[in-house]
């Protein structure tokens, strides 16, 4: 039952999250500037916010890495 219920809800939440077609046009293509990009990039902007992305991701990193440490440590004392 609760399968059933889940699998609804998908089919409901996936018809609710369609969205309306834009056309493509020719000027979309030959668009290449990213406003915000190249203004964050003349603030020098652009680097604060690759650091903090590093940060984050380094400690993500640490963190699993930590944890992958721990759980070694209680697999080897569980299997002794």
């Amino acid at each position: 039952m609760q399968k059933c219920l889940v699998v609804f809800l998908l089919f409901i939440s996936l018809q609710v999250m369609g969205q309306e077609k834009k056309e493509i046009k020719t000027e979309d293509y030959q668009n290449y500037s990213v406003d915000m990009a190249d203004q964050m990039r003349e603030n020098g902007k652009i680097y604060v916010l690759v650091g903090i992305i590093g940060i984050v991701m380094g400690g993500i990193l640490v963190y699993l890495i930590g944890t992958d440490k721990k759980l070694s440590r209680l697999e080897k004392e569980f299997n002794s």
